[in-house]
């Protein structure tokens, strides 16, 4: 992070100095005191069940030298080695200052939403870009109102372009992230069911990930992927749009798809004209091929050539536990634990239907936040399962009834994670593969690590 004065961030938070401190300029913030360093910017964020208020002495303690809150608790008066302002809601200030700092410093910026493929596009577009660029990409699940700003606080002034994810459970959330990160472009990956339970309608899912447009002009352009059957028409807009597709005529579209176990290669037609540069990505599945779409519309329109494009490429950092395939001595795992949703389910089984292996089995869980929806996806999805050839299904959560209810014989829900476990690894033999996959709270991670031990890795 670049130097701030406390000048400026007491303008860019609309904040008063309680107490102005000995240091005049900062270079970190950070939200957690269990994390603090020696001269950071401690912002105070108050939560369902936590106040960061309650933990400012504590932060000062810990040698922050400035602290933002939006309440005053306890006696501060004998604070010295800190300065202190206070503020209406930290968690705007929070967004606030990070948006003064990205225009402060001027970074290319790249956005990615959607309701599926978010990081694994984030993965791609960083790969392409960084054949010639210097890039940053969002960390981990760094996506929402506290993380991005951390994100954008991540950047100095040698990053050339960041790609920055932003995720929401609502609307208006994209709405304030894009306030403060400014996006020059935009990729939207497809819109879905995921949060559903919220926002009641895929339309209204459509317009939460619009929002990552509000502050757009002429200047900027948004990149869609037009298989989603939302993104096909988005009719008149006073900005770009460019379409991709892997299916169809488009701005960039695939041809020549080949999916293998491990990777996916295709050739790319831009304009309607073949690029004579093939595309092999080492990341299975059909999804791949829509997500790095997005990522060469995104290189190119930086200008970047189609070369360079595949180069990157053959240099992703992809984030784990996604579609990771581990290979044991018996059996295969597809390792997908990160999160899940009725697109992403689809697309781990449709990588396990076509990963050459003997028998296919799948340990499926919970996904979340589908609210009336739910019954009805985890049926729809248990239905895709069996119609993909998977031989035996087993579930673990509250829908294992649903799952059953689409899948039929062979499907075996439980309720206790051993116990599925050494169902599962008692009938994985030499040959076979399976998926493991659930929304990240379930942590799978943990049925993995057991399978792992089984197959012997």
């Amino acid at each position: 992070m670049e130097v701030l004065t406390l000048k400026e961030i007491k303008e860019a938070v609309h904040g008063e100095i309680i107490i102005e401190g000995p240091a005049s300029s900062y270079c970190s913030v950070n939200t957690d005191t269990r994390k603090i360093a020696p001269g950071d910017v401690f912002i105070a964020l108050k939560g369902e069940n936590f106040n960061g208020n309650r933990f400012m002495l504590q932060a000062v303690e810990s040698g922050a030298s400035l602290c933002i809150v939006d309440e005053v608790i306890g006696d501060i008066s004998g604070v010295r080695t800190a300065g202190v302002i206070k503020v209406e809601d930290t968690r705007k200030a929070l967004l606030d200052l990070a948006g003064y700092y990205r225009k402060k410093l001027g970074t290319k910026i790249v956005g990615i939403t959607g309701s599926t493929g978010k990081t694994s596009t984030k993965d791609l577009a960083a790969a392409a870009l960084g054949s010639r660029f210097k890039v940053f990409k969002t960390k981990g699940n760094f996506n929402n109102e506290v993380g991005l700003p951390l994100m954008i606080f991540s950047l100095d002034s040698s990053i050339d372009v960041a790609v920055l994810e932003m995720g929401m459970n609502n609307l208006q959330e994209i709405h304030r992230m894009a306030e403060a990160a400014r996006p020059d472009i935009a990729l939207i990956t497809n819109v879905g069911i995921t949060h559903i339970g919220n926002l009641k309608t895929r339309e209204n899912i459509l317009r939460a990930k619009l929002e990552i447009t509000d502050f757009f002009d002429s200047g900027n352009t948004l990149i869609v992927n037009a298989d989603s059957d939302l993104l096909q028409d988005l009719g008149s807009k006073p900005y770009r749009v460019i379409r991709t597709s892997a299916l169809a005529s488009a701005d960039y579209s695939a041809s020549d798809i080949e999916l293998g176990d491990e990777h996916v290669s295709f050739s790319v037609s831009e304009g309607g004209e073949v690029s004579p540069v093939r595309m092999r990505i080492d990341v299975p599945g059909k999804h791949t091929v829509n997500n790095a779409l997005l990522a060469i519309a995104c290189a190119r329109l930086l200008g970047l050539s189609m070369d360079e494009i595949a180069s990157g490429f053959g240099n992703l950092q992809k984030t784990a536990m996604r579609l990771e395939i581990i290979r044991g001595e018996k059996f295969t795992i597809i390792n997908d634990c990160y999160n899940a949703n009725p697109d992403s389910m689809k697309a781990g089984l449709d990588v396990l239907k076509n990963l050459e292996s003997r028998r296919r089995m799948a340990i499926l869980g919970t996904m979340g936040e589908l609210g009336e929806s739910a019954e009805e996806a985890h049926r729809l999805v248990g239905k895709y399962a069996k119609e993909s050839g998977i031989d035996l299904l087993i579930t673990l959560g509250q829908y294992g009834a649903a799952f059953k209810a689409g899948f039929g014989d062979d499907c075996f829900p439980f309720s206790d994670y051993e116990e599925a476990t050494e169902f599962a690894a008692g009938r994985l033999g030499k040959g076979d593969a399976v998926l493991v996959k659930a929304s990240r709270s379930m942590k799978f991670e943990n049925i993995v690590e057991k399978l792992k031990q089984a197959n012997h890795i």
